[in-house]
């Protein structure tokens, strides 16, 4: 059975007028950029674009507006990436392969936070075949992106997250809008959730201040969270994990609880021997 949430966003983009993939890159690329991000019940969504109907246009492909992403993250034994998120580092990066499950297209993707605290995205054709692990050639690209910042070498699959995009431009002011629905996070130990029935995540993408789209949000009390997907999966598939950063967020969003031996410093390298010492939301 589809989520209503899946038939009532597909519904609501199909409303606003088409854009090309082409003009959505001539108009707002953005792939150094600030984000916002904001978790809202369904009905915020269906008002937001209520609101912004003439301001924005959708991406369609073929007759498709709602497409199915897949992403893994790659990290080392101790989390170091993960880790530098949970207390606030200044050189965060993430490592992933983004796979565009309708088209068979694959990325391979370099996150990093710059100065000013703007993200930064390099992005590489991979093999979508090859989307779970890193072969020679993208650990060595990846020590040239990252290495500074983590150990390329101790990079291995951590967390897939699945969900579902559709996304909308304003042209006029070269800003971006994702809308995620059916959001699933699963481990390398295979402990899996899908933890956000009727809500949608949405995230601002521009290359400054606020957009209107941000205002408009704002207006109906909707404030942005300090949240990435990646780190959300890893914090609620193993509540042992230091999450002090996203606490507020992952108790009034995902009914998360830190587990009461909670440790903030590294695991060793044989974690992935560990059971996890509580139990996953599924």
């Amino acid at each position: 059975m589809v989520p209503v949430e899946w038939e009532a966003v597909a519904d609501a983009v199909h409303r606003l007028s088409p854009i090309s993939l082409d003009d959505v890159l001539a108009a707002a690329e953005l792939q150094t950029r600030i984000d916002r991000k904001y978790i809202v019940p369904l009905g915020t969504f269906l008002a937001l674009l209520d609101r912004m109907d003439d301001e924005l246009a959708a991406l369609q492909i073929e007759e498709r507006r709602l497409f199915r992403y897949e992403s893994v993250y790659f990290d080392t034994p101790e989390l170091t990436a993960y880790r530098q998120h949970a207390h606030g580092r200044r050189r965060r990066v993430k490592v992933r392969t983004r796979t565009y499950l309708d088209s068979g297209e694959c990325l391979l993707e370099f996150k990093r936070v710059g100065a000013r605290g703007e993200t930064v995205k390099e992005r590489y054709p991979y093999c979508p075949a090859a989307r779970a692990r890193l072969d020679d050639p993208a650990r060595a690209l990846a020590a040239q992106r990252v290495g500074c910042s983590i150990d390329a070498s101790e990079l291995r699959p951590v967390l897939t997250v699945a969900y579902r995009r559709a996304t909308l431009v304003d042209p006029a002011r070269g800003t971006r809008l994702t809308c995620d629905v059916d959001l699933r996070f699963e481990d390398r130990r295979g402990n899996s959730c899908a933890p956000l029935p009727g809500a949608v995540i949405v995230e601002s993408k521009t290359v400054g201040t606020e957009s209107p789209v941000d205002r408009v949000l704002r207006g109906l009390g909707r404030r942005p969270v300090p949240l990435s997907k990646y780190c959300v999966g890893m914090a609620i598939l193993d509540p042992a994990l230091p999450a002090n950063r996203w606490n507020r967020e992952l108790r009034q969003h995902f009914g998360w609880e830190p587990h009461r031996d909670r440790l903030d410093t590294a695991r060793p390298p044989g974690v992935d021997d560990v059971p996890l010492r509580s139990a996953v939301l599924r």
